[in-house]
């Protein structure tokens, strides 16, 4: 598995992402939320993800930018949870919704119990 985070990744469609936020599901793990669609968003790649910080918590954007990248790079290191167990294609919002400050570690620990979730999630969505 390649740890990477390559530009076909990279949720970049205004109408993608307003879809996400007008009809997509949410799971969330304090201080992050996720909010997903499944679909298939016009190439091969399986996950389609973006992030964001809010600029009500974080007014200067030298802290939401910081934020964006642990997000990132949270992302990068656990994509293969995700990759490993789903089967179809989703668009995905990745988001930090706290004034809380926290650090890398216990980021990356709310990210892995986050993807535990969306899994559970779009387990139960197929077997009701």
């Amino acid at each position: 598995m390649k740890f990477t985070y390559p530009k076909a990744e990279k949720l970049k469609s205004k109408n993608t992402i307003d879809l996400l936020f007008s009809e997509g599901k949410s799971v969330g793990k304090y201080p992050l939320r996720l909010v997903y669609i499944e679909g298939d968003f016009g190439d091969s790649t399986p996950l389609k993800i973006g992030v964001s910080v809010s600029k009500k918590h974080f007014k200067l954007a030298v802290d939401r930018n910081y934020f964006k990248r642990v997000l990132r790079e949270t992302y990068r290191l656990n994509k293969h949870l995700l990759l490993e167990n789903i089967e179809k294609k989703y668009a995905i919002m990745f988001l930090y919704q706290s004034k809380d400050r926290l650090n890398y570690e216990e980021i990356n620990t709310k990210t892995i119990q986050l993807f535990e979730k969306f899994l559970t999630a779009i387990k139960n969505e197929k077997h009701p």
